[in-house]
């Protein structure tokens, strides 16, 4: 009995909103001698939005935020209008979700309206002259878009979080730490390489803060710790030929060369063991010693990233793969 009530319960449900959203947006039409109570209506939709969540009809409780959006717009309520822009992008991504899980057919609309409100609502915080704000969102849905198996779509917006923040040192390389992240997930290692590269120039200039050291402290130091992990890996899995090597990439290799004198101290960002070990893969990647990289992989395998494991596994199968070996 109650499987079969539920279809009409739900149209009935759709039928009363759609005759309520016009009731509400017909007290918005300019009428003879009459100003439209923008306030009352934004107030309406507000309340529509609410029973519309508590009936699970999330995608026209978004289109009533976009209405409440265009009411606090018009009573120029900026903060008013960005709050309901991004409420209704967290609803449409929420149906999105929805689709994606029950694998329905569809054209991904609900996520093409929920970057459409993103997008406006960070340009409200912009004009707001609210960066971090703006920031945040960016960071919201380049995370989302991640989660979601879409890399590539959400790298540009870790690049805009960490321009937004560039006033925030440490926040705009946490925003580049995702970038790079994103376009190693997309096999553009060029292009993570160059990333950590200048997000580790940036970390080792912002964060020495003790007079006479060269080391960064605090979450810098952390920040420059992982970005030459990562990099050296990334090194590793390139092999870029001599000739077409970046400066400070060579200069990065040769602090790994065996024949350095006291290499450690030139990067003291490192604890000795884990520097001792990329030494030694810098050295057997060189050799091209298969065993000695496997052993190095267990070694290292608990003092790395998930990230970082996996491309030292990479490194691993582009030289396994030429003998035809096995892992």
């Amino acid at each position: 009995m109650t499987r079969a009530r539920l279809p009409s319960v739900k149209m009935a449900a759709e039928g009363d909103f759609l005759l309520r959203y016009r009731a509400v947006s017909n007290k918005l039409k300019k009428r003879f001698l009459r100003k439209p109570n923008v306030a009352e209506a934004s107030e309406q939709f507000g309340q529509l939005v609410r029973e519309l969540k508590q009936q699970d009809c999330l995608q026209y409780a978004a289109f009533c935020n976009l209405a409440m959006a265009r009411c606090e717009q018009t009573l120029f309520n900026a903060p008013g209008e960005a709050l309901a822009l991004t409420e209704a992008a967290r609803l449409f991504l929420h149906c999105e979700r929805e689709t994606q899980a029950l694998r329905a057919p569809g054209f991904s609309e609900h996520l093409q309206a929920a970057l459409n409100c993103y997008s406006f609502a960070i340009k409200v915080y912009i004009e707001m002259n609210q960066p971090v704000m703006a920031a945040s969102l960016c960071l919201e849905l380049g995370n989302t878009l991640k989660e979601m198996g879409r890399p590539g779509e959400a790298l540009v917006h870790f690049q805009r979080a960490a321009e937004l923040q560039s006033h925030t040192p440490a926040e705009a390389l946490l925003a580049l730490r995702a970038l790079a992240s994103c376009k190693i997930l997309t096999r553009d290692y060029d292009g993570a390489l160059s990333v950590l590269t200048d997000m580790q120039f940036q970390a080792q200039e912002r964060g020495v803060q003790l007079p006479g050291s060269t080391s960064p402290v605090g979450v810098f130091l952390d920040i420059a710790s992982q970005c030459e992990i990562s990099r050296v890996l990334l090194l590793m899995l390139l092999e870029p030929p001599p000739q077409k090597l970046l400066p400070e990439h060579a200069q990065t290799l040769e602090r790994y060369a065996w024949e350095s004198f006291d290499s450690h101290s030139q990067v003291t960002f490192l604890p000795e063991n884990v520097f001792l070990l990329l030494q030694s893969v810098v050295m057997a990647c060189q050799e091209k010693d298969i065993e000695s990289l496997k052993s190095l992989q267990t070694e290292l395998w608990p003092l790395l990233s998930p990230e970082q494991n996996h491309l030292l596994h990479l490194v691993l199968m582009e030289r396994v793969a030429p003998s035809g070996q096995g892992i």
